[in-house]
């Protein structure tokens, strides 16, 4: 197999992509480094379908080193300025440790900033950052309006960031990442896109979620219900909350999960297909591993 100092792996939600990287880390001594903006927390492995959704966390998983996974509460906010540091941090020991860093995970602007880098952002105050948070909470649609057409984001926390940028500064976010990128971890990073086919993917949607439930999906709802986490940021997690509310059936909760599931990786095909260069492009994850010539 040929020699690369780092891969990103990469896909739609459910396409396979964490089995496959834990085989590649074992080819190449890696190390698997999350990428995933839900992942990263603590408490909902099953809701985010991390690789520690029905195990013990620990730091390695039969060997291999695993980082970046369930490592902040959900109390704790991020940005993509924060995850960029730590992301570094675990590439750079990984790296002196001789081993192969491995990104996996499927958040676009994750991916975006391990690649090219970030524009510079200003620093918020606590107070704009929970006014921005309290605005989005209240009413989502009412708070994008603050914020230019050409900010297309529509989840929560990309639309409280854009929105404490604007307290922040008088100046959308959109006029600072017109500003030019710096701090990229791996810019030239061997790209493993694992995109099956839209029927396949399906398929593995319907049959992953009722497993999801089984497997202790409602726990993860009710810690989410608990610590006032934003249940928007993570597929699935609003249906489930609401049915443990009384406010819909057990058969609506699973037909809305698996629609919004749907939904979701036709937007990431979309994303993949247009904004994301691909060296290495897979339809099965069970195959073989490449040679990556």
């Amino acid at each position: 197999m040929k020699k690369h100092t780092s891969f990103i792996i990469t896909g739609p939600t459910a396409s396979g992509k964490s089995g496959f990287a834990h085989r590649l880390a074992r080819a190449v001594n890696g190390t698997i480094i999350n990428c995933d903006s839900v992942q990263i927390y603590r408490g909902i492995e099953v809701i985010s379908a991390s690789p520690f959704a029905t195990r013990e966390i620990t730091a390695e998983l039969d060997g291999i080193p695993y980082r970046l996974f369930s490592v902040l509460p959900l109390s704790e906010q991020i940005s993509v300025v924060d995850y960029l540091r730590m992301a570094r941090t675990e590439y750079e020991h990984a790296i002196s440790s001789g081993r192969t860093p491995i990104f996996v995970g499927g958040t676009g602007y994750y991916l975006n900033a391990i690649i090219a880098g970030i524009s510079p952002m200003p620093e918020i105050s606590p107070e704009n950052r929970a006014r921005a948070r309290e605005m989005v909470a209240r009413d989502i649609v009412s708070a994008r309006r603050m914020l230019p057409p050409e900010f297309t984001a529509t989840d929560p926390q990309r639309v409280a960031r854009g929105i404490e940028v604007f307290l922040q500064t008088g100046q959308h976010i959109t006029q600072w990442q017109k500003l030019p990128r710096t701090g990229a971890i791996t810019p030239t990073p061997h790209k493993i896109l694992i995109n099956p086919d839209a029927d396949t993917l399906r398929h593995r949607i319907a049959t992953r979620i009722p497993e999801m439930v089984a497997d202790g999906a409602l726990d993860d709802a009710r810690r989410i219900l608990e610590s006032g986490w934003d249940a928007r940021r993570a597929i699935g997690a609003p249906q489930l909350c609401d049915y443990i509310r009384g406010k819909i059936s057990y058969d609506e909760c699973i037909a809305d999960w698996t629609t919004k599931t749907n939904q979701y990786a036709k937007r990431q095909r979309t994303w993949f297909r247009t904004q994301f260069v691909a060296d290495t492009e897979i339809a099965d994850a069970s195959c073989d591993l490449p040679d990556f010539e």
